[in-house]
């Protein structure tokens, strides 16, 4: 099997700033009480996290909230850089992405406008735009709302369009992060026939979802996230059931 994506030893830590003052009160507050000072705190997403993913594989992340398995789909991306370690992704990979709503998006520009800026960034020229528009429109919903601005589109009609442009990229690898939290059932349930079919093509589809339906139904490989680190990866079954049970488990505590 040909590998595309490689994650080495990837690490990544954000800042938090607690009791950070913009007010000049709240600044001479905290030169007098401890308390009300600025403080800096390491947050690690991910420690220490490897994953090779090859052509044609349908990987499932889950995990709990917090787990790592965003972060780790946004540095796949390239919308993150590891704080250490590295993602290497095949040179010649196209990818499409659907990792955050409304990202990518100018919420001011109409829906047609951000169909054509949106698929500029991954490298397409107008004219391939264009080539892609009425399919891309067609299979979005959306209507005559495409012609108005993204500020007033619901979410479920954000989730359309994105949806709708990162499938017709033609991408060989497909990111996508929790995409059936919003939108309605008939439009999730052409999302999932669209999966398949990229899967059958012998695309790369790299899903984190809470469904358990949906993994089950899309994924043939599950890697479990936990804490910031990976703690299984393997079968369908067996990585469902483990999360099931941590899931159950980290409720209790």
């Amino acid at each position: 099997m040909e590998t595309l994506i490689v994650a080495e030893r990837v690490s990544k830590r954000f800042l938090i700033h607690h009791n950070q003052a913009h007010a000049l009160k709240s600044r001479v507050m905290g030169l007098v009480h401890q308390r009300y000072r600025q403080r800096t705190e390491d947050f690690w997403a991910l420690r220490d996290v490897n994953l090779t993913v090859g052509r044609g594989e349908a990987v499932g992340l889950v995990g709990r909230n917090g787990s790592g398995k965003s972060t780790l789909l946004k540095l796949i991306a390239g919308i993150y850089r590891p704080t250490s370690g590295r993602v290497l992704v095949r040179r010649d990979a196209t990818i499409g992405t659907m990792i955050e709503l409304g990202v990518g998006f100018n919420m001011e520009l109409t829906g047609r406008e951000n169909v054509f800026l949106n698929a500029s960034v991954y490298g397409l020229s107008r004219f391939e735009v264009e080539r892609i528009y009425d399919a891309v429109v067609e299979y979005s919903e959306i209507g005559h709302f495409i012609d108005e601005p993204v500020k007033n589109y619901s979410s479920g009609m954000v989730m359309r369009l994105a949806f709708a442009i990162a499938a017709h990229l033609d991408p060989e690898v497909l990111l996508l992060d929790e995409i059936f939290a919003v939108g309605d059932q008939a439009f999730q349930d052409k999302c999932r026939r669209t999966m398949k079919r990229f899967v059958e093509q012998g695309r790369t589809i790299l899903f984190v979802s809470h469904s358990e339906k949906s993994v089950r139904e899309m994924c043939s490989r599950v890697c479990v996230m936990s804490g910031g680190q990976k703690v299984f990866d393997g079968g369908t079954d067996e990585g469902l059931d483990l999360y099931d049970r941590l899931a159950r488990h980290e409720a209790t505590t």
